[in-house]
C-alpha cells in the first residue's frame, strides 16, 4: 500500500515526472540502438558470436553493453570506452599537476575534466574499434557469408558507426545526469545488465525443468531465495558505514550574543569506499594470466574465469586494488584540514595531522573486512556453478553485475525520496505562509 502511495505522489510532483519520463524515454532510445547491427553484417548469422560471449570476461562486457556486443551492433562498445577514460582521467589526477589543479577549480575545473575525459573517450574508441573488428572477422567464427561488406569500405564505416555510437551513450548518460534522475552512465550499464536477465533466467527453468536430475521447480525456487539474501548482503556492503564522531567548537551567535553548545556529528567512512572499481581494475590486470594459460598449457587452468587459480588470484587482485583505490579517492588528509578550519575537531585527537592519522588508522581497518566481502562477493558466481547452475544466470549472483545493479537502485530510489521529500517540505512552508497571511 505504502508502495502506491509512493507512487502517487511521484505523479503528482510535476518536476519529478518529467524527469522519470525523459529518462525512460532515454533509455528506450539506447535500448533501441542497442538492436541496431553494423551495415554490412548479416545479423542472421552472429549465432558464433554469441556463443563466445556467453561466458567469461567476454560475456560480462557483453552484460554491461545490454547484449550490443554479441549483436555486432552499433553500440557494440557502449559505454564502456567512457568508462576507461573516466579511470585513466582519475588515475592521472594523482601525478598529473594540471589534473589536480582542476580538481580544486570547483565546477569550472569539473567542465575541463569532463571535456578532457569525452576527448579520452573518443582516442580510446579508436583503438577499442578496430580490435572489436578484426576480432568478429577472426576469433569469433563468424563465417564469410555473415560480412555482406567487406575491404576499406566496412572497416571505415563501422568506425565511423562505433565511434558515433559510444558518443551517443555518453551523451544519453549526461542528459540523463543533467535532466533526469541522476547517474545516467551508471543507469544506461544497470539497464544494459538488466535485459540479460529474462534470457538468463529463462535459460535457468529451462536447465532445471528439462534435464534429468536438474531438481526442477523447487530448485529453481530455492536458487532464487539464495539470489535475494546474496541481494541483501550486497546491500549492507554498499549502504555499511563507520561513523567517526566529529564535534565542533562552542560558538557566539551574533544576534543574541549567547554561547551555543558545541554541535556533535560524526563523518560516515564507507566500508566499501572503492565501489565496483577494484572488481574493474582486477579484471582488466586477469588479461594477463589468461594470455600466459593460453601460450603455456601448464597454466591452461588460468583461463578457466570459473576455475580455483583463477578465482584465488583474482580475489587478492581486488583486495589489493580495495586499498590502493580508497588511498587515491579518500584524501583523509584534505578531510582534517578541512574540518580544522571549519572548528572541528575528532574527540581525543589534536586537529591536522593527528586527526589525518586516525582517519587513515580507522580506513583501514573497516576497508580489509570490505574488501573480503567484496572478493567473495565477486568470486561467488564461480562457486555457485559448481552447484549446476547456468553461467548466464550464476554471474547475476555476484560480481560487478549485482553490486552496480544495488548500488544504482539506492542512488536512484535516494534521488526521488529526494524530490519526495522537497514537494512535501515547500507543500508545508506555501501552508505556513497561507496561515500568517489569514492571521494578519
Amino acid at each position: 500500500m505504502n508502495f502506491i502511495n509512493t507512487l502517487k505522489d511521484i505523479w503528482k510532483i510535476e518536476e519529478l515526472k518529467e524527469k522519470l519520463l525523459l529518462t525512460l524515454g532515454l533509455i528506450a532510445v539506447y535500448r533501441f540502438m542497442a538492436s541496431v547491427p553494423l551495415p554490412g553484417i548479416d545479423p542472421t548469422q552472429l549465432a558464433a558470436l554469441k556463443e563466445s560471449t556467453d561466458g567469461g570476461l567476454l560475456g560480462i562486457l557483453n552484460a554491461f553493453t545490454g547484449g550490443a556486443f554479441a549483436r555486432a551492433s552499433v553500440m557494440a562498445l557502449g559505454i564502456m570506452p567512457y568508462i576507461s577514460a573516466s579511470i585513466v582521467v582519475q588515475l592521472m589526477g594523482i601525478a598529473v599537476p594540471y589534473l589536480q589543479k582542476l580538481q580544486k577549480d570547483g565546477e569550472s575545473g569539473r567542465k575541463k575534466i569532463t571535456q578532457i575525459t569525452r576527448w579520452l573517450t573518443i582516442a580510446i574508441t579508436m583503438f577499442q574499434g578496430p580490435a572489436y573488428i578484426t576480432a568478429i572477422k577472426t576469433q569469433f567464427g563468424l563465417p564469410e557469408s555473415a560480412f555482406l561488406v567487406s575491404g576499406f569500405t566496412f572497416w571505415v564505416s563501422s568506425m565511423i558507426l562505433l565511434t558515433a555510437g559510444t558518443i551517443f551513450a555518453m551523451w544519453l548518460g549526461e542528459r540523463i545526469t543533467d535532466k533526469g534522475v541522476g547517474n545516467g552512465i551508471s543507469l544506461l550499464i544497470t539497464v544494459g545488465i538488466i535485459a540479460n536477465f529474462p534470457v538468463a533466467f529463462l535459460q535457468e527453468v529451462v536447465s532445471k525443468t528439462q534435464n534429468a536430475g536438474g531438481g526442477g521447480i523447487m530448485m529453481i525456487l530455492l536458487e532464487v531465495v539464495v539470489w535475494f539474501v546474496v541481494i541483501l548482503l550486497t546491500v549492507l556492503l554498499v549502504t555499511a558505514v563507520r561513523k567517526v564522531a566529529i564535534q565542533y567548537a562552542r560558538r557566539t551567535t551574533v544576534t543574541d550574543i549567547k554561547d551555543v553548545d558545541g554541535a556533535r556529528q560524526y563523518i560516515p567512512l564507507k566500508l566499501n569506499a572503492a565501489g565496483v572499481m577494484p572488481i574493474i581494475f582486477a579484471q582488466a590486470i586477469m588479461f594477463l594470466p589468461i594470455a600466459l594459460g593460453q601460450k603455456y598449457p601448464a597454466l591452461s587452468s588460468l583461463t578457466d574465469n570459473f576455475g580455483l587459480a583463477y578465482n584465488v588470484i583474482f580475489a587478492i587482485l581486488i583486495i589489493i586494488f580495495s586499498y590502493f583505490y580508497t588511498a587515491i579517492t579518500i584524501p583523509t588528509n584534505k578531510m582534517a584540514e578541512d574540518l580544522k578550519r571549519s572548528s572541528g575537531f575528532v574527540p581525543g585527537f589534536k586537529p591536522g595531522e593527528e586527526t589525518a592519522d586516525h582517519l587513515d588508522s580507522v580506513l583501514s581497518k573497516i576497508t580489509l573486512p570490505g574488501s573480503i566481502f567484496l572478493a567473495a562477493l565477486s568470486i561467488l558466481p564461480a562457486i555457485i556453478v559448481k552447484f549446476g547452475v547456468t553461467q548466464n544466470w550464476a554471474m547475476f549472483y555476484g560480481g560487478t553485475s549485482l553490486i552496480i545493479m544495488v548500488g544504482v537502485a539506492i542512488d536512484t530510489i535516494q534521488q526521488i525520496n529526494s524530490y519526495l521529500l522537497n514537494s512535501r517540505y515547500d507543500g508545508l512552508m506555501k501552508t505556513g505562509n497561507s496561515n500568517r497571511k489569514s492571521l494578519k
